[in-house]
């Protein structure tokens, strides 16, 4: 168990915008951050981040709540997971007990796994550092590729021995159990022909590289063996499991996210020791796709903090042409891409490590060019001095350029495409026009099968009715949350009879706290909120508003489980929305909240009122309707709340039909 004293200190210091930073590029927008959502594919930034409230809201997904739950959504961690990660980013100390061997057999499945991962990972490493073996031969090939000490513990690195069941025998030893160790891949069992079963290590004799998520958990391996064997694979990953899947990690993400999104650029490389030479030489913001083809879900990655990638590529030709295909999806994305070759016979690991910091830097700056000069002078040199290549160069890259979101981007490059091949932007746009609506008729046709698959229902159109009783009580809420501590001055409506004897509501100015003068009004009432969800968060914030001094957000939410964290996220930035539309910049300057307290406290209990009053008067009518018994005590109830009810329209300035 975590104290109680160690959550407080963790939500007391931790920054939502800085936890959140480190996965999304977000941008000053007034007092909030935005950016592109984490959880959907989109171009438009719908992603809000309050560092005053210290709570986020995807308006895109309608995901919402604090920096723990944020951690909880992305990364799928359990809330102690959370608060441990949060506590070993801002150096909180916190207390870890072992886990006993009950416990590891309840975790659930996918904690298991992790459980297993971060254990195996331990144990290469201990392997590496602390064995005869370790040292002779994975210590030493790490060195020869001239890695550091320093280097080597810092990404992880391991050895696993050249034994048939060493890593299994000690996890098994340890209570990790056989179910996970199989269902990572790191175990390999085999059932034999007499029922019983063998067992060995999936990375025997290889020295071992752990794959990192985005918030530092080890998700799988990449193993190379170091012998001769023809047989075996030079490079092994785990298998794809709950855990890990290849086509959504990018190798180096963990170690290079802050650096993306402080130099504004990624280097995309193929291997894992291109990515470790490049970070040992001080270039931080290089990632790789662990030898697998690029794929849109490990672009986004890469589109949550950069809007820019640039591609280093080996200097062999093959390697060129296979990974042009890549660039294609990467424009797609709406990214900006540039694209740097080594000399023949070079590639970032053996380049950046036989040169300079200052070099290296030098050398991606003059030689990363556009996509479309790279792929230009690249396809070009093939097709010179023929007319039928060169023709399909063109169309290659006019069918680049259809992939480009943004039109006025594809019309810059064609007029590049058009100077490099010499040939008339007129023909280019014409052929971009058949690609485009090639892609219009597939897609109309595509949509066509979809909608058979599917009944159907025409001209039926669905008017959502507004529950006005949850509008108002979620108003309630928010008020709470934003003023509940201010005092303000109120005009109370106290019924009366007047001279003539008739009821009338007159004004009395009375100086409360807003929490008081809601609860007050709506114990005077009886009203009770219907809600489940508001009626808890409610009886929380006026028991937190009265008893504490100091009431904040951040404090509040740190009591509430995940559920009613991310409801109040919901409700309190329900206002940024309109922020993301950038009002201002038409002219259009909304009302700013907080304006006018009093009146917006005392219009939304009125209205509350009103529409209870409206509720009561239907059920009462309904007692009445085909009733052949004495209705007048129920008629004389009705009219009373009409009466009461166009007393409280007047003061709302409402006319009443």
């Amino acid at each position: 168990m975590i104290s109680k004293t160690t959550i407080d200190q963790v939500y007391e210091t931790a920054r939502v915008e800085e936890v959140i930073g480190d996965y999304v590029q977000l941008k000053k927008s007034g007092s909030n951050f935005k950016g592109l959502s984490p959880f959907t594919d989109e171009r438009t930034p719908s992603f809000m981040v309050s560092p005053v409230k210290q709570i986020w809201k995807d308006f895109s997904s309608g995901k919402g709540g604090n920096v723990v739950a944020f951690l909880m959504e992305h990364e799928h961690f359990t809330y102690p997971e959370a608060i441990r990660y949060l506590a070993k980013k801002y150096n909180i100390e916190i207390e870890e007990t072992e886990r006993t061997d009950e416990e590891k057999e309840q975790a659930n499945e996918r904690e298991s796994m992790y459980l297993v991962s971060d254990f195996a990972q331990k144990y290469f490493v201990d392997t590496l550092w602390d064995t005869e073996p370790g040292k002779a031969i994975g210590l030493t090939y790490f060195k020869e590729r001239g890695f550091s000490d320093g280097t080597i513990r810092k990404f992880g690195l391991g050895y696993s021995l050249d034994e048939w069941q060493a890593f299994t025998d000690t996890a098994l030893d340890k209570s990790y159990q056989l179910e996970f160790l199989e269902k990572t891949g790191l175990t390999i069992v085999k059932e034999q022909a007499d029922g019983s079963s063998k067992k060995f290590d999936r990375f025997k004799g290889r020295v071992m590289f752990p794959i990192h998520s985005m918030s530092g958990r080890v998700l799988g391996f990449g193993g190379r063996i170091l012998t001769n064997d023809k047989k075996a694979a030079k490079y092994l990953n785990s298998p794809e499991s709950d855990i890990y899947h290849k086509s959504k990690v990018l190798y180096g993400i963990y170690f290079a996210k802050q650096a993306i999104a402080k130099e504004d650029n990624c280097y995309l490389v193929e291997g894992y020791t291109d990515v470790i030479q490049m970070h040992q030489r001080g270039v931080e913001n290089v990632v790789s796709s662990s030898g697998t083809a690029l794929t849109p879900e490990q672009i986004r990655l890469i589109n949550r903090l950069t809007k820019n990638i640039t591609v280093l590529f080996d200097g062999d030709a093959a390697g060129l042409r296979a990974s042009l295909r890549g660039i294609d999806l990467i424009l797609e994305q709406g990214m900006n891409v540039k694209v740097c070759s080594f000399p023949e016979g070079e590639d970032p690991d053996s380049f950046a490590k036989t040169n300079t910091y200052e070099d290296l830097v030098l050398y991606l700056e003059e030689n990363a060019k556009d996509f479309i000069q790279f792929k230009t002078s690249l396809l070009a040199k093939e097709s010179a001095n023929d007319p039928i290549k060169r023709a399909d160069t063109i169309r290659d890259i006019v069918n680049s350029i259809s992939k480009i979101p943004d039109r006025i981007k594809k019309e810059v490059y064609i007029q590049e495409c058009a100077k490099i091949m010499q040939i008339s932007e007129e023909v280019l746009y014409n052929t971009l026009a058949q690609i485009d609506k090639k892609e219009r008729t597939d897609a109309g046709k595509k949509l066509k099968q979809e909608q058979k698959a599917f009944e159907v229902v025409k001209n039926e159109s669905v008017i959502e009715k507004v529950d006005v009783q949850y509008e108002l009580e979620r108003k309630i809420i928010e008020m709470l949350l934003l003023y509940g501590n201010q005092k303000q001055e109120f005009e109370d409506l106290v019924l009366k009879e007047n001279e003539e004897g008739e009821l009338a509501l007159e004004p009395e100015v009375i100086e409360t706290k807003v929490y008081q003068k809601v609860y007050l009004d709506l114990q005077e009432d009886e009203i009770e909120l219907t809600n489940d969800n508001f009626r808890n968060i409610y009886y929380h914030l006026i028991g937190n508003l009265n008893e504490k001094e100091e009431f904040t957000i951040n404090s509040f939410l740190s009591e509430l489980d995940q559920e009613m964290v991310s409801e109040v996220s919901s409700i309190l930035m329900e206002e940024e929305r309109y922020v993301l539309h950038d009002w201002e910049r038409k002219d259009i300057y909304p009302k700013e909240k907080g304006m006018g307290v009093a009146q917006l406290v005392g219009e939304t209990i009125l209205t509350l009122r009103c529409n209870l009053i409206k509720a009561r008067i239907v059920e009462l009518q309904g007692q009445t309707e085909g009733s052949s018994e004495d209705n007048s005590e129920v008629l004389e109830e009705i009219m009373n709340y009409l009466q009461l009810n166009k007393l409280l329209n007047a003061k709302l300035n409402r006319v009443l039909s």
